[in-house]
C-alpha cells in the first residue's frame, strides 16, 4: 500500500516545474534529485518501502528546491503508479519532467524460472514507466512542455547473460522511448534515455577487486559516480536540449562506443 507524505512547501513568486523521480531514496535517483532540486524544481521522491531514504533524502534538499513532496508505493504495481502520479498532480498541478529511474536486475533464466518472476521484471523496469508516462503526458501536452527521461544499460543492450528478462524490459523501455520522442514532440514534450555505465552507489566504496578490474579497463580510469549520470538527466530536461530527443545517451567513459 503506498502512502505520501508533503514534507515542505514554500511561496514564491514563480511557478517551478516539477520533477518525479522514482526511485530516489538512494545512489542514480538520490543524486538527480539533489541535483534537480539545485536548479529549484518541485521535487517527488519515490520508493517501494525504505522512507527512511526518502526521508533523508528530503532533508538533503529541502532547502533548495521549492516544494517537495514523498509519494512511497511500488511503481511495479499498476495501480501505485498511478496513484503516485496522481497525488503529484493534484499536489502540483502538473508533473513536468518524469524520471523513470527504478529497477531490479535479478537474475532469470529464459527457459526455467517462472514466468510470474519475468512479469515482475518486466513491471518494474518497463511497465512503470509506460504506466507513468501516460499519467504525466497530457498534462506535458497541455502546458506545451515535457521531459521524459529513461534507463537501460550497457549489459542490457548488449544482453545479459543471465539476466535476460532485464534485457527485454530495458529494450522495450528504449522502444517506449523512441514512441514518445515521434509522437509528442511536436507538443514541446521530449524523451531520452540514459545508459549508464558502472556506477559506484553511496554505500560501495569502488575499491573492491571487481571494482579496480572494470576501473582498470575503462578509458576514463576511473568508474562512474551517481551525479556523473545526475548531471546528464539536468541537462536533457533543460530548456538548452530541447532539439535532442529520441536519443540514447551512453555515460560510460568510453568502454562502450
Amino acid at each position: 500500500m503506498w502512502r505520501n507524505q508533503l514534507i515542505t512547501e514554500k511561496n514564491s513568486g514563480h511557478v517551478p516545474r516539477t520533477a518525479l523521480i522514482t526511485g530516489s531514496g538512494r545512489n542514480i535517483g538520490r543524486a538527480i534529485a539533489i541535483e534537480l532540486a539545485k536548479h529549484g524544481y518541485n521535487i517527488i521522491l519515490n520508493g517501494s518501502s525504505d522512507r527512511a531514504a526518502c526521508e533523508s533524502v528530503a532533508r538533503e534538499i529541502e532547502s533548495t528546491c521549492s516544494n517537495l513532496l514523498i509519494a512511497m508505493g511500488d511503481v511495479g504495481v499498476r495501480e501505485d503508479a498511478i496513484a503516485i502520479a496522481e497525488h503529484g498532480i493534484q499536489q502540483f498541478g502538473r508533473i513536468d519532467v518524469l524520471v523513470n529511474n527504478a529497477a531490479i536486475r535479478p537474475s532469470f533464466d529464459l527457459v526455467n524460472d517462472d514466468e510470474a518472476d519475468f512479469h515482475r521484471i518486466m513491471d518494474i523496469n518497463f511497465h512503470a514507466a509506460l504506466w507513468l508516462s501516460r499519467a504525466c503526458l497530457p498534462g506535458m501536452i497541455d502546458n506545451g512542455w515535457g521531459r521524459v527521461i529513461n534507463f537501460t544499460g550497457m549489459n542490457a543492450q548488449q544482453g545479459y547473460t543471465g539476466k535476460s528478462a532485464v534485457s527485454i524490459a530495458k529494450h522495450a523501455a528504449w522502444g517506449l522511448t523512441k514512441s514518445i520522442a515521434k509522437e509528442y514532440g511536436k507538443h514541446g514534450v521530449t524523451a531520452n534515455i540514459i545508459s549508464p555505465g558502472t556506477i559506484v552507489g553511496d554505500t560501495e566504496s569502488g575499491q573492491s577487486d571487481r571494482h579496480e578490474s572494470l576501473r582498470q579497463q575503462n578509458p576514463a580510469g576511473r568508474l562512474g559516480q551517481p551525479k556523473d549520470i545526475a548531471t546528464m538527466v539536468s541537462h536533457l530536461i533543460s530548456d538548452h536540449a530541447g532539439f535532442v530527443n529520441g536519443q540514447l545517451v551512453q555515460i560510460n567513459g568510453g568502454v562502450v562506443v
